[in-house]
Formats: structure tokens, C-alpha cells, sequence
């Protein structure tokens, strides 16, 4: 039976994949094929298909999908699990529950060596959590996103697959030669895809096992030669680049506003920042905003460009962006 694909280059296939998956554009019953170099993704209708990615529809031929066994389908029930790489992530109380669920898993088609349980909530500076291993032997893995891929153990750094779309947002605005510093970058998240579109990119962060892993990445990915990777307290490392950045990002949304000061001295004179907080839903936006222009002072205009909604934190409270232009006076 034919059937409209969308054809790209098989390094763009993951991203292209999602961008059909947002736009409830795919068509799960039929298996993506790879032949000579091109990917090609089984859509439901070609006008579902975003407008960009049209002109790439062609007609095919896919083999119908094989219906995979599930958690679900051996526990009777849907799990609460989130995959991480080759790790599966359980967020059980229950210890025997949490063991019947890794179980199921393991016995189930989704890819996975290692299945974890969050033994404690993120703690700490550096953001870290405790993990029980319920089956397998290590909770380092590679997670890949949008093209990229990163190793890292999350017994070790804090990383969060759950923002992959609100980091591609940010992505999809850098411009070639753009200078970006990354003040929170982890494993290099943000830093990695930045650097692959075109920016020089300074990339900071207090854990010392998290810059590591991000020089490494940097490596993996093709792009440490346009990533310069710090270990430290970045308002410490922030007089160093004074003025010299066009794009900041500052995802560390408990306690972000501590470092704005830092934030206004390393803009350059017409910089955008990328702004996350956690906050009340009845105004998510405006302790952010009122920060901000504190911290500009007199020395630059503030322009808030996007007010975003990232995903419901905790009852009530939501995590949010504001991406934030500072243009010099």
C-alpha cells in the first residue's frame, strides 16, 4: 500500500520525527524506513505535514508496524516511567511495586539495559539525585535529542530529557558567529546544539563531573572547538567575559534571579536572555520580569519578547521562560 513519507537526511531524522510527532503528523502503523543514506518517516496526510517539510513528501511503500508488548500490556496497568537513554526511570514508593514495574519493563519491547528508582527528591547545589538500580548495572547512559547525543550518568549530573522541545526552542533562534553563554550547562544540553548552529559558546557549570561529561559531548558531537567548557561558580568566572555575550541562557529556574547581576555584565549590547522561573500560576511571569529590569538598572532598555510556559511544576506553580532582550543605552 503507498503511503506519503516525509524523506530527509538520516542525521536530521530524530528532529524531523519529533517535529511530525508535535504535529500529530505521524503514522504509527507503519515502520520508518532508512535506505541509502534517507530516513523516511510514514505520515498520516501530507497536509498534516508542517509547511517546511512538505516539498520533502514522498510515496512509499512501508511495511505495516508490529504492534510492541508494553509495560502496560504485562502489568495491566500504566506505569509512571520515563526512558533516559537505555535507562527507564520509576518514581514508585513502593518498593515491591517499583520491582513488579522493572520487571515488566525488562520483559517488554522498550529499549532499555538499566531501570532506576528515585530514591530521593534533587539535592544540593549541584542538583543531583539518589537512585535505587532495580535491574542492571550502572546509571550512566547516552540520551539523544534532536540529533544529538550526550553521554552522562544521572547518579552524577542533572539532566532532564522532559525539556528537550523547550531547549530546541531556544536552539531554532541562534545565528551563526552568535556568542552564547550557557551559565547552568550541565552536560551541555544547551551548549552542544547552540555551538552546531554556528556560535562561539562559553558553557559554565559548578559540577565538576558535569563539565567533563560536557567536553566530552562537545567531542561526540563535532563541536569542541567551538565550546569553551568552565568549572565554577559563574559569578566568579562572569568579569572574564564582560560585554561579550549576544545570547545568555540561564536555566536554573529555584534561584536563577541570584545571578542576574552576572547575567547584565557579561551582555553585550544587544543581548537576548533566556530567563527560567518557577512561580505562582496566578503571576508566573512577573517576579521574573520585575528581577530582571532591577538588575538592567540604567544601563540597558528591557524588552520581553516571549512570556512561555514551560510545563506545571508543583500544584500551583508553574516553570516558566521569558526570553528577554537588554539593548544598551
Amino acid at each position: 500500500m503507498t503511503v506519503p513519507c516525509v524523506g530527509v537526511d538520516r542525521e536530521r531524522g530524530e528532529a524531523v520525527r519529533r517535529r511530525l510527532a508535535e504535529a500529530d503528523a505521524l503514522a504509527g502503523e507503519y515502520d520508518i524506513d532508512v535506505d541509502d543514506g534517507t530516513i523516511y518517516l510514514p505520515v498520516t496526510d501530507r497536509d498534516a505535514v508542517p509547511e517546511p517539510l512538505r516539498e520533502s513528501v514522498v510515496d512509499r511503500d512501508p511495511e505495516p508496524r508490529e504492534t510492541p508488548t508494553t509495560p502496560a500490556d504485562l502489568l495491566g496497568y500504566d506505569p509512571s516511567i520515563e526512558r533516559l537513554g537505555d535507562v527507564v526511570i520509576v518514581d514508585e514508593a513502593d518498593a515491591d511495586r517499583a520491582a513488579e514495574i522493572a520487571e515488566a519493563v525488562m520483559n517488554s519491547d522498550v529499549p532499555c539495559e538499566t531501570v532506576v528508582n528515585r530514591a530521593s527528591p534533587i539535592e544540593g547545589e549541584l542538583r543531583v539525585r539518589r537512585w535505587d538500580v532495580l535491574t542492571g548495572d550502572g546509571t550512566e547512559t547516552v540520551h539523544r535529542e534532536y540529533g544529538h547525543e550526550f553521554l552522562l550518568d544521572i547518579a552524577e549530573v542533572y539532566f532532564s530529557p522532559r525539556l528537550a522541545t523547550e531547549r530546541h526552542r531556544v536552539v531554532e533562534q541562534v545565528e551563526p558567529d552568535e556568542h552564547a553563554f550557557d551559565m547552568f550547562a550541565g552536560v551541555g544540553p544547551y551548549a552542544v546544539p547552540m555551538a552546531d548552529a554556528g556560535a562561539a559558546v562559553v558553557a559554565c557549570d559548578l559540577n565538576e563531573r558535569a563539565i567533563e561529561y560536557l567536553r566530552e559531548n562537545a567531542r561526540r558531537n563535532g563541536v569542541d572547538d567551538r565550546i569553551t567548557a568552565i568549572h565554577g561558580d559563574v559569578r566568579e568566572v562572569g568579569d572574564d567575559w564582560a560585554g561579550w555575550a549576544d545570547r545568555i541562557v540561564m536555566n536554573l529556574p529555584h534561584s536563577a534571579d541570584e545571578f542576574l547581576e552576572t547575567a547584565v555584565a557579561i551582555a553585550g549590547d544587544d543581548c537576548v536572555i533566556h530567563y527560567y522561573d518557577i512561580q505562582h500560576e496566578d503571576d508566573p511571569f512577573g517576579p521574573g520580569r520585575t528581577a530582571i529590569e532591577r538588575a538592567a538598572g540604567d544601563a540597558y532598555d528591557v524588552t520581553v519578547e516571549t512570556e512561555r510556559v514551560v510545563r506545571s511544576y508543583a500544584p500551583h506553580e508553574l516553570n516558566v521562560c521569558l526570553d528577554v532582550r537588554l539593548t544598551s543605552r
